[in-house]
């Protein structure tokens, strides 16, 4: 299987996403981006839009439904947010969308700061493996992985992506 280059994919979600805030009105939004990979992919966004915006961050890893299975990560960070939620137009953006539950994680982060005017979700892939109705509104590109196939972003900079195998054990 042949992976997309971050480096194609970015320049196109820019645009898109900046004709999508242009359509919903929204002449102000604040970046948010998913540690890790969604840090990196808002950063390569902010870019390319020539932005000099502050980067929010979010570490959802204690709102994940799944923290008791999986456990705590040995890099857990605080999140930073370097403005205002409540009555903001905020753009969260991840780096893979696969079950969706990351998503809900940052969802119900994002309202414990606050109540958000919009949020616009922006993700590079979309590996089509929903267990939650969400969608992202930008995207970079959807991937139909085996079972045993994962897809990890490697960066900051250049952004990469790399298949991987989970082992049978």
């Amino acid at each position: 299987m042949t992976l997309p280059n971050p480096a194609e994919l970015l320049p196109r979600m820019a645009r898109e996403l900046q004709s999508l805030l242009q359509r919903r009105g929204i002449a102000q939004a604040h970046f948010i981006g998913i540690r890790t990979g969604g840090v990196w992919v808002a950063q390569a966004l902010l870019e390319q839009l020539q932005l000099d915006s502050p980067l929010g961050t979010l570490d959802v890893s204690f709102y994940r439904d799944d923290f008791t299975r999986s456990g705590l990560h040995p890099q857990v960070r605080p999140s930073e947010l370097p403005f205002e939620i409540d009555g903001q137009h905020l753009v969260l953006i991840d780096d893979v969308l696969m079950s969706g539950r990351t998503i809900r994680a940052a969802l119900n982060e994002l309202f414990d700061y606050g109540r958000p005017a919009s949020v616009t979700l922006v993700s590079l892939l979309d590996l089509d493996a929903r267990e939650l109705p969400i969608h992202a509104d930008v995207l970079g590109a959807t991937l139909a992985l085996a079972a045993n196939e994962r897809v990890k972003l490697l960066g900051p900079a250049p952004l990469a992506l790399e298949l991987q195998t989970l082992s049978d054990s």
